[in-house]
């Protein structure tokens, strides 16, 4: 920003808008403020008198940037809202005084009635210091994110909570999806990242997504609060509540900035720990605790923040908010200056020169110093610490001692993440090219919907689709694959309203194709095309819907399809695939779950009772299957203001689909006389293929698992008799990603003896995985980030006393054993363990 010093803020002119930056900009004398001459001209033509008296005054606590920045929003109120009775003389007073070096102070101005009304409306004060608050915050959001990456090498930090990837279900969030994104652009290539878990590392995609989230949020604000107008009446404008908004929003700032405050100053002790020098550490020490905010001091702030909102003291609330975020920026700014430090601590000291810090006597190894020198920081931060150390170059030049050489440097870095300084916007930029540039991109990013499945998820998944193919084959189906892809005249007009959401192909060569909507329509052309009558089919495959993402909801997807075709008993195929699917939700042991059932025409019987035109049956079905996710009185609106159902027939709907329970005890109460489904002929025939279907289930032992549900709805054609689905209603299980069993670790590089041990296991039908280092903690932690059950330890001791090291992991308990009984003590050892944990 200070490269713009003479820059001009225009005010008024056509299409023109105030923004923050502007009144950053205009408050520290970086640019000067013009008012548009088409909006003087209209002032000037004003011919009303003064007949009011006004003192423009700022809160005595205010600072002279606070100041200006509540003149510069008056003076856009004035512009914006002016109209017959504002002259030209209060805006050319007001830009005047910002254009001055001078703090704005005023004597008692004469003003007309609609000048006061604005002057005393605006909300200046809040406004001018929330503009302030907004611009400092937002480049405060793009800095925190590269501070924080050279804390996790400083501390050899574990980073892997970067490894967060996006769900792609549109209920991940976005912001800290973005702060994982830039956090490994920073890292990428790393060598300094290690094992160390820190609470303060693991919370920065919370913390720094929220502070992200939370300043966008306040920049919406910001905006449309600096270019309102002030409504000019008896009524004035601060009763629309505007200014308790704001404070609203400001809290939730204030809130993220402390988070933001207390972790990265929890960072900052982490990277003072790890600097070797103990001469330096001592003298930052000493230098953090005299001039940087603690977390005392912030919980204290922000008590007072507190305190001046809950008394709607509106001035006093901001400036204290300000106050807060200036804290902030020190804070992150010496976690910067200390983790530069813990990486390259001899810029600090003054390469070359001999004596220490406070006239410590060093001598420099130089081999261990060519080591230091062949580590290896992250791309992104690699070229940040680069930037430091040349904003460094020279400090030392005219200090008198090392200890001076440290308090220029730190003084130096300190204006370095100052966003009045002048070499600020190289650090702003340096950072942006590192996260935008073509070198340093954003790592590649899936379609919204879509979703990756990792080795734990894959794991998962294919012993899931195991037990389900397996269940499927034991009642007698057979394995079908048709297309991804059919032509698009055979999936038109098999979905009702769905049918929007078909992903249509560009045509490449003659005909008009579309990705399958679901496995169904494609079995049904695959029997059609074939002459078939009857088939029992199973086919996994995956699917794919243009619907907008959201919990639970994917572009794309599996469906696991078991399809009974051709004549059969009565309610024969629907009995058997619910209990099919009763059989395998046992097998997969996922959880307590219910199978919500309904009838097809059981439904349309409910509608024709209601008065619902058959026309608007399948619509209106659409609208019920939505009761699950949305509630009846969204439902009901949707129904009569969007699809003209009557208020009659929508509240007789209501009625209906309220009705949910035991199958057989629902079905016995919808048959008895006097029930209005006895007067339809479809909703007869319904129940009388409920009673079978319920009998049938009785007897197959899984009528327990279901409930009879009326508010089950579905709104697609083909659908005309039993409907069901499966609601889970436990909690999920974590399977590990390998099923090894045993982690065989060789304390050498010995390859035959090593393949010698774990061969063992393998011939004994043993899942083994074998380790060769030295280091016993590469194996420990190898076996606790694989959670592989056992590890045995083998090394030139163990060999030669003919034992071995049985580690139990999630124990943490180890013993030893003969070599010879090695294998036989693990197998019994696994039989203890259930198969879940496998």
């Amino acid at each position: 920003m200070p490269e713009g010093e003479g820059n001009t803020v225009t005010l008024g002119g056509k299409g023109s808008a105030l923004a923050p930056s502007s009144v950053f900009a205009v408050s520290n004398g970086f640019a000067k403020v013009q008012v548009d001459s088409s909006a003087l001209d209209r002032f000037a033509a004003s011919r009303s008198s003064p007949s009011e008296t006004h003192h423009v005054s700022f809160p005595s606590q205010f600072t002279q940037e606070e100041r200006r920045a509540s003149l510069m929003v008056l003076l856009g109120k004035l512009v914006l809202s002016g109209a017959v009775g504002t002259r030209a003389t209060l805006p050319e007073l007001l830009s005047g005084s910002l254009n001055s070096a001078e703090s704005p102070e005023f004597g008692p101005l004469s003003v007309t009635e609609e000048e006061l009304i604005i002057l005393e409306k605006s909300g200046a004060n809040l406004y001018g210091v929330f503009a302030l608050l907004d611009y400092q915050t937002t480049l405060l959001a793009t800095v925190i994110d590269a501070v924080a990456a050279l804390s996790c090498e400083a501390i050899k930090a574990d980073v892997s909570a970067f490894n967060y990837v996006d769900a792609g279900d549109g209920f991940t969030s976005k912001e800290e999806i973005g702060v994982s994104s830039d956090m490994k652009v920073l890292l990428n290539g790393s060598k300094l990242v290690g094992k160390l878990e820190v609470d303060s590392v693991y919370s920065i995609l919370k913390i720094n997504g929220t502070l992200r989230k939370v300043v966008k949020s306040v920049h919406l604000d910001m905006r449309s609060n600096l270019n309102s107008t002030v409504k000019v009446g008896k009524s004035g404008s601060r009763s629309d509540g505007a200014a308790e908004a704001a404070a609203t929003s400001l809290l939730s700032l204030a809130s993220s900035l402390q988070d933001v405050g207390k972790s990265s100053l929890c960072r900052t002790k982490l990277n003072l720990d790890a600097i070797s020098l103990d001469s330096l550490r001592n003298t930052l020490e000493q230098m953090l605790e005299r001039h940087c905010t603690s977390a005392d001091d912030l919980r204290g702030r922000f008590k007072v923040i507190l305190d001046t909102i809950y008394d709607k003291d509106y001035d006093n609330f901001v400036h204290e908010v300000f106050v807060l975020s200036n804290s902030i920026w020190k804070i992150v700014a010496w976690e910067a200056i200390s983790a530069f430090a813990a990486l390259e601590g001899t810029e600090f000291t003054g390469k070359g020169m001999e004596g220490g810090v406070n006239g410590e006597n060093v001598k420099v190894d130089k081999k261990s110093d060519k080591k230091k020198k062949k580590l290896i920081l992250g791309k992104g931060t690699s070229v940040l610490v680069q930037l430091i150390k040349d904003r460094l170059q020279g400090t030392g030049r005219n200090a008198a001692d090392s200890s001076d050489i440290v308090e220029k440097s730190v003084q130096n870095l300190l204006l370095f993440f100052d966003i009045k300084h002048q070499q600020f916007d190289a650090l702003l930029k340096t950072l942006k090219d590192i996260l935008e540039s073509n070198e340093s991109r954003r790592l590649p990013k899936i379609p919204k919907g879509t979703r990756d499945f990792a080795k734990e998820q894959m794991t998962i998944r294919e012993k899931a689709f195991s037990i389900i193919t397996e269940v499927f084959k034991k009642h007698g189906a057979t394995a079908l694959d048709t297309p991804v892809f059919e032509l698009r005249e055979t999936l038109m007009g098999k979905y009702g309203e769905d049918s929007k959401l078909i992903y249509d192909l560009a045509d490449q060569g003659g005909e008009l194709c579309s990705l399958r909507y679901d496995l169904t329509v494609p079995f049904a052309r695959y029997m059609a095309m074939n002459g078939l009558t009857s088939m029992k089919r199973y086919q996994i495959a995956k699917v794919y819907r243009r619907d907008n993402p959201s919990k639970g909801r994917y572009r794309e997807f599996y469906q696991c399809d078991f399809d009974i075709a051709g004549q059969y008993a009565r309610m024969q195929p629907d009995s058997e695939v619910i209990k099919i699917m009763t059989e395998l939700l046992d097998k997969l042991n996922i959880g307590d779950y219910e199978v919500k059932l309904n009838h097809r025409k059981l439904l349309d019987g409910m509608l024709e009772i209601c008065g619902v035109p058959p026309e608007k049956f399948r619509t209106i079905c659409s609208s019920v299957d939505k009761l699950d996710k949305q509630s009846f009185d969204q439902i009901r609106k949707e129904m009569v203001e969007e699809k003209g159902l009557t208020a009659e027939m929508a509240d007789g709907i209501g009625e209906f689909v309220k009705k949910r329970g035991h199958p057989l005890k629902l079905l016995s109460e919808l048959q008895q006389r006097g029930s209005k489904f006895l007067e339809n002929e479809g909703s007869v025939q319904a129940l009388n293929d409920l009673e079978i279907l319920f009998k049938a289930l009785e007897k197959a032992k899984c009528i327990d698992k279901i409930v009879f549900d009326l508010s089950l709805a579905r709104g697609l054609d083909y659908y005309t008799g039993v409907i069901y689905e499966a609601v889970f209603k436990g909690v999920t299980q974590i399977i590990r990603a390998t099923e090894t069993q045993v982690l065989v670790g060789f304390l050498g590089e010995d390859l035959p003896l090593g393949t010698e041990l774990v061969n063992e296991f393998w011939q004994a039908d043993v899942k083994a995985e074998l380790s060769l280092s030295k280091r016993v903690m590469k194996h420990i932690d190898h076996a606790k980030d694989s959670r592989i059950p056992y590890m045995v330890l083998v090394g030139d001791r163990e060999l030669s006393e003919g034992i071995v090291k049985l580690k139990d992991i999630d124990a943490a308990k180890e013993e030893v054993i003969p070599r010879n009984q090695m294998v036989e003590e693990v197998k019994r050892r696994l039989l203890t363990l259930k198969d879940s944990n496998l």
